[in-house]
């Protein structure tokens, strides 16, 4: 699937969800990643928890349910297995990227990025 495309048709709702070294887990309503021509995607995030735990691991899910014109009980959408690959904190970059202001900028902003290692549909397909 072409995620860039994909991404820039489709509007809906996103769940990133991390763990800690330990294992422990969190689940964090995220926008659709940004897309790059190498097949890697992008977060901006604040540095909270899920910040937090890609520093200890790697390792993240996105899921996107995508909006249905037809009926709200319809589950079209892809989850994506992630694994982080590189961080910028170029706040021009960032800026740039970004889709909308955030209420507080004061602590900056991280570009996250990550590999994509596997993509399913949102429902089946283990």
């Amino acid at each position: 699937m072409d995620l860039k495309q994909y991404f820039e048709k489709h509007t809906g709702f996103g769940v990133l969800s991390t763990a800690d070294k330990d294992g422990r887990v969190n689940a964090a309503v995220y926008a659709r990643p940004h897309c790059f021509d190498d097949g890697t995607v992008g977060f901006i995030m604040p540095d909270r928890l899920t910040h937090s735990n890609l520093q200890s691991n790697a390792h993240a899910t996105y899921l996107f349910r995508q909006d249905s014109k037809t009926d709200d009980r319809q589950y079209d959408g892809v989850r994506l297995y992630l694994k982080k690959v590189a961080e910028d904190d170029d706040q021009e970059r960032i800026v740039k990227l970004r889709r909308r202001a955030y209420g507080d900028d004061r602590d900056g902003r991280h570009l996250v990025i990550f590999s994509v290692d596997k993509e399913l549909p949102l429902v089946g397909a283990a």
